[in-house]
């Protein structure tokens, strides 16, 4: 009977020890072409999500989600509640987008584009290196005894990350609340703002203990995303994979012996030097094929590449690859379901940029009063609206009124015949509507009207006007 391979690794993460403590990861700092690339996309990266929300489209902040009063802006397109049915489809499209990547390129997204990942390797861990040293000295100041030297660079550590996740905590409130508003409150001071300053200051909490202590496990723990792509990925997908076929030949790994010839021996081209477990960021061995851990940082590829390099074997070891190229070395080409994912989110695409042409500046409620019949006045019939006009631009509207464009009739404003309403505003208020019995179409009668700011017309909406059955 063959032996089966051993799963062992499985049934438990690298961040846990046996004993189910937590495994504290000192990865090895990595070097090399990929990671040199992701710190060149990262700091791009880092610069956007710094300053997009302090970035003005037509007055629009470029990004904001201030879930408190229900108004979004997407790159620079402001979004209200009304516009739910937007910001529905655009997850939607996001999620079926992010799966669609999945499927074809693994998590890719985790180690070049995540937020958590980029500010944990490329700006906390980057700190970490520069005051601790590289992964012996840190697993040896880990075990040090507390003495000067121990306290003065933990204490500087901690001082450094915690100023930056003040500094991050302050630009995710900015993404809450409105760069404006909190520009506002920064200049007022904390003692006005103290409510806002507890808030700031419960951000900054989670995130230095997201980025000081807890760490990786975000992505193994709390994040679904490592799970999800267990369910999406097939052999055909790209992910950071070790040849096993290459790296294990016929009789397995086997440490570097320059006076061999691993070939006639059998030995694969895997030296089982464990560079590529030491640099990995979540503690995993990449040789024992895909695992949830795995956020395809490319650590590994290029530790890996730097030791084939040094002993004269082919690079490419560990590498973007799917099972079937490993094993069958086919070429990546895409597959049904890549093909059904695409038209789905083509289709949804479609929709999403028509909803948005559709998508109005202005919108404009009008709605009879519940409860309330038709009145005779004089001639005509007479009902009374409640009326709400929602401004989502960032001009104020001095002097909006109605008019009505069908049937025949008139519009009175209850108080001043004119409405205002500010930037990024509503106004609401009462309005009779007279139509002479001669051009009712019956009981109900659909009411086109014009809104009106000025001279401009700003919004056509319709309502409906109740009228005698004996008007047919």
């Amino acid at each position: 009977m063959s032996k089966l391979p051993d799963e062992s690794f499985r049934d438990s993460i690298g961040t846990i020890t046996t004993e189910g403590k937590r495994n504290f990861i000192f990865p090895k700092k990595p070097s090399g072409k990929f990671y040199d690339k992701r710190k060149i996309l990262s700091y791009i990266l880092l610069a956007f999500l710094l300053s997009a929300p302090f970035i003005k489209i037509n007055g629009n902040q470029f990004l904001m989600f201030n879930v408190l009063e229900r108004r979004f802006s997407i790159f620079g397109f402001p979004f209200w509640p009304q516009d739910f049915h937007l910001f529905v489809m655009s997850m939607i499209v996001g999620v079926v987008g992010l799966t669609l990547f999945t499927v074809a390129f693994g998590r890719i997204f985790c180690g070049w584009f995540c937020p958590q990942t980029i500010f944990l390797e490329m700006v906390f861990r980057r700190i970490e290196y520069w005051i601790d040293g590289d992964r012996g000295s840190q697993m040896r100041l880990a075990k040090q005894e507390w003495n000067a030297k121990k306290i003065r660079k933990r204490l500087t550590k901690w001082i450094i990350f915690f100023i930056i996740s003040f500094i991050i905590a302050n630009v995710f409130l900015a993404y809450l609340i409105g760069s404006d508003k909190l520009i506002q409150y920064i200049t007022e001071g904390p003692a006005k703002n103290l409510s806002t300053l507890i808030a700031l200051l419960i951000f900054t909490s989670i995130f230095y203990f997201v980025f000081a202590w807890f760490r990786e496990q975000v992505c193994i723990i709390a994040c679904p995303y490592g799970r999800m792509q267990g369910v999406l990925l097939d052999n055909k997908s790209i992910n950071v994979a070790y040849d096993h076929v290459r790296g294990e030949g016929v009789t397995g790994r086997a440490k570097w012996d320059k006076r061999e010839n691993r070939a006639e021996t059998g030995k694969g081209d895997c030296i089982d030097c464990n560079q590529c477990v030491v640099v990995c960021p979540t503690g995993i061995d990449i040789r024992n094929g895909t695992q949830l851990e795995c956020v395809n940082c490319t650590a590994c590829i290029d530790e890996c590449d730097t030791i084939m390099e040094k002993v004269g074997l082919p690079k490419g070891l560990i590498r973007y690859a799917s099972e079937d190229e490993i094993v069958n070395k086919e070429k990546f080409k895409l597959t049904t379901r890549m093909k059904g994912y695409i038209g789905v989110l083509t289709l949804l695409i479609g929709v999403l940029i028509s909803l948005l042409f559709m998508r109005n500046d202005v919108e404009a409620t009008v709605l009879r009063l519940p409860g309330q019949l038709f009145e005779h006045k004089g001639e005509n019939i007479s009902n009374i609206f409640t009326y709400k006009i929602v401004n989502k631009t960032v001009r104020d509207f001095d002097s909006v009124y109605f008019k009505i464009k069908s049937p025949k009739g008139t519009i009175k404003m209850v108080g001043n015949p004119y409405a205002k309403v500010k930037k990024e505003g509503l106004a609401q208020g009462t309005l009779f509507i007279e139509i002479n019995p001669a051009f009712l179409k019956g009981d109900k009668t659909k009411v086109k009207i014009e809104v009106y700011n000025k001279d401009e017309l700003i919004e056509t909406t319709k309502t409906n006007f109740l009228g005698p059955r004996s008007f047919n």
